[in-house]
C-alpha cells in the first residue's frame, strides 16, 4: 500500500528554505502570490515566461549580455530560449571573491589521500588548467574528453574546458574500451585527458592497455594528457602537472545560450549511444531551480552523492557549486568494505543534502543497518534518491532512521533533460511509496495511447511545454530527424520521455519503470518498479 503521509513542510517555510525564500521574494518582487507547492507550480507551467525569467532574477545570473525576451520559439523541438544573452556556465561554479576561503571540494578515494579545495585553490587550479588546455591549441567548439573517475582533476578540467567555450564529454574508467570508443569517436575530440589506472576496493586496476586502444582509435586526437593515479603511466603524453605549470588569467568565454557545454551518452541498449548535447544556458538556468529550489543548496550548503564519472548525477553533484554550496566527492565502490561506509563517508563530511541509490538503502534495510544510530548524520537535512523505483519500504526505512526533522526527496529524471522532471522538496508533503509531484517549470503528465491526459493510471511520462534544459540536439545529426524519432514521435509536439508513470489525485506519483522495458501481462503492465517490490519482499 502506498499513501501514508509521513513528512509534510514545516511551518517556517520562508525563514529556513531556498523554496520558501524564492516564494516570499515572488510576493514582494514580483506581487506574485503563492500559498503552496502546487498553486507554485501551476503557475510556474502556466506562463513560463514569468517563471523562467524569475529564476534568472533571484538567482542573479550573471550574463555579458542580456537576453531579448526569455522564449522566443515555444515549439518542440525548436524551442529557443533568452536570446541573444551571452554568459558561460563555468563562470558560475567558481564562487565570488567572498568565497574564496571556504571549502569547494572534499575529496574521498580508495587510490588516493583525501584533498580539500577552496574556492580560491579550485580557482587558481582552474586557471592554470585553462591556460594549459590553451597551449594545446583548445579554443570554442573543439572536443575534450575524459577517461577519468571522480576525482578532482576531473572537475578541475571540465571547468577549465567550458570556460573557453570548448565541448565537455567523460567515460568513467570502469568502461572497456570498445564502450569508450563508441561514444568518443561520435563528437571527434582534439584532447583526451586519462588515468592509467584507479583505486578499486583494496586494489589498483591497470587501465594502460585501454587508454592505448582508445588513443589510436580516435584518429581526431592531437593530445593525451595524464592525470596521476597510482603506479600506472601513459607513455607519449602531457603530464597533468605539466598542463598545470603556468597560470593564466580565469576568464570565460562568452557564449550563446545553446552553445554546447557537455555531452552526455545514452546507455546504447538498442545500438550506438545517443550522443545528447546539452548547452550552457539550459544546464545554468535549470540546475539553479532544481539544487537550489529542490535540494536546498545555497552558500554554507554542502551536497555528498556518490556517482561516476559516466552518469548524470556527476554533472548534478559538480552543479551544487553554482550554489557556492560544496560538494564531496567519492571515488571508488560506494559498498566497501561494507554498506556502512557511506554513512561513516556522511559522518566525516557532514553533507546537508545526501544522495543514496534505491538499491543502495534497500540494501542497508535488508541488512539491518542503523546508520542514523551508529554515525553522527545530524548535518543531513534531506536524503535524495533517484536512478531506480524506491519501494514504499524504503520510504519507511529513511523514516525510521532520521525521523520526521529530514525530508526523504525522491525523484525522477534523465539523462536527457540532465535534470528532474518529478520530484520533492522542502515545500512538498511525502507520501509513503510516491514522489512528490512535478518539478517547478516542468508540464509533466501521463498520457494513454490516444495522447489524453490520465489520472489513476498508468501512461507515458510526456512534457506538453519546453524545458530550458532539454537537448541543444543530438550530436551528428544536423536535420534533427534522430531528435524527432528520440523524443517526438509518439506525439508530435510533445516530449515523450520513455518511463510509465501514474499520477494520483493529489498531484503525487510513481514511476513503474522504462516503457520500453515493460511485460504485458492479460492487459496488465508490469514495469520494473513492479519487479523491485516483489524482490524486496523476497
Amino acid at each position: 500500500m502506498t499513501g501514508e503521509i509521513l513528512w509534510t513542510p514545516p511551518a517556517d517555510l520562508g525563514e529556513t528554505t531556498e523554496v520558501g525564500r524564492y516564494m516570499e521574494w515572488l510576493r514582494t518582487q514580483r506581487g506574485r502570490h503563492t500559498e503552496s507547492y502546487d498553486q507554485l507550480w501551476r503557475w510556474s507551467v502556466d506562463d513560463l515566461e514569468g517563471f523562467w525569467a524569475s529564476i534568472w532574477d533571484f538567482f542573479a545570473l550573471r550574463a555579458h549580455s542580456p537576453y531579448e525576451r526569455v522564449l522566443a520559439k515555444r515549439t518542440m523541438p525548436g524551442a529557443e530560449w533568452f536570446p541573444g544573452a551571452r554568459l558561460n556556465y563555468a563562470e558560475h561554479l567558481v564562487g565570488r571573491e567572498e568565497d574564496r576561503d571556504r571549502v569547494a571540494v572534499l575529496a574521498r578515494s580508495q587510490g588516493r589521500p583525501p584533498l580539500e579545495l577552496t574556492f580560491g585553490e579550485l580557482r587558481e587550479q582552474v586557471a592554470r588548467a585553462r591556460a594549459g588546455l590553451q597551449r594545446l591549441g583548445v579554443g570554442p567548439g573543439d572536443r575534450v574528453v575524459a577517461y577519468l573517475p571522480n576525482v578532482p582533476e576531473t572537475l578541475i578540467a571540465f571547468i577549465a574546458t567550458a570556460s573557453l567555450g570548448a565541448i565537455w564529454a567523460t567515460c568513467a574508467p570502469e568502461f572497456g574500451a570498445r564502450s569508450v570508443i563508441n561514444r568518443f569517436a561520435q563528437i571527434e575530440p582534439r584532447v583526451l585527458l586519462a588515468v592509467g589506472g584507479y583505486g578499486h576496493r583494496d586494489r589498483y586496476v591497470d587501465r594502460r592497455a585501454e587508454v592505448q586502444e582508445i588513443r589510436a582509435k580516435l584518429p581526431t586526437l592531437q593530445h593525451v594528457v595524464h592525470v596521476p593515479y597510482g603506479e600506472a603511466t601513459i607513455g607519449v603524453a602531457t603530464g597533468w602537472n605539466e598542463l598545470l605549470a603556468e597560470s593564466g588569467p580565469l576568464e570565460f568565454e562568452p557564449v550563446a545560450i545553446d552553445h554546447p557545454l557537455y555531452v552526455l551518452f545514452s546507455s546504447g541498449t538498442t545500438g550506438l549511444p545517443k550522443a545528447i548535447v546539452h548547452g550552457h544556458g539550459g544546464q545554468l538556468i535549470e540546475h539553479h531551480k532544481n539544487q537550489g529550489l529542490g535540494w536546498d543548496l545555497k552558500p554554507g550548503g554542502r551536497l555528498m552523492w556518490f556517482s561516476t564519472t559516466a552518469w548524470m548525477m556527476w554533472n548534478a553533484l559538480v552543479s551544487a557549486l553554482l550554489l557556492r554550496a560544496s560538494i564531496v566527492m567519492l571515488d571508488g565502490d560506494p559498498a566497501w568494505p561494507d554498506l556502512m561506509q557511506q554513512w561513516r563517508l556522511a559522518e566525516e563530511t557532514k553533507p546537508t543534502v545526501m544522495g543514496v541509490s534505491p538499491p543502495y538503502l534497500m540494501a542497508c534495510r535488508r541488512a539491518g543497518l542503523n546508520p542514523a544510530r551508529d554515525c553522527d548524520l545530524s548535518s543531513i537535512r534531506a536524503l535524495c534518491t533517484a536512478g531506480s523505483p524506491l519501494p514504499a519500504e524504503g520510504y519507511r526505512y529513511g523514516y525510521e532512521q532520521f525521523g520526521p526533522e529530514m525530508v526523504l526527496i525522491n525523484g525522477s529524471g534523465g539523462t536527457d533533460v540532465c535534470t528532474g522532471i518529478v520530484s520533492g522538496s522542502f515545500a512538498q508533503p511525502v507520501y509513503e511509496g510516491e514522489i512528490s509531484g512535478p518539478c517547478l517549470g516542468v508540464d509533466v503528465h501521463a498520457f494513454d495511447e490516444d495522447g489524453n491526459d490520465v489520472v489513476g493510471e498508468l501512461g507515458e511520462l510526456v512534457i506538453t511545454q519546453p524545458m530550458p534544459s532539454m537537448p541543444v540536439e543530438l550530436w551528428g545529426d544536423p536535420g534533427g530527424e534522430r531528435y524527432r524519432a528520440a523524443y517526438f514521435d509518439r506525439y508530435p509536439g510533445v516530449w515523450r520521455q520513455g518511463d510509465w508513470i501514474r499520477f494520483t489525485e493529489r498531484g503525487s506519483c510513481v514511476i513503474t519503470g522504462r516503457s520500453d522495458a515493460t511485460l504485458n501481462r492479460g492487459g496488465v503492465r508490469l514495469g520494473t518498479g513492479e519487479f523491485y517490490s516483489v524482490v524486496e519482499e523476497l
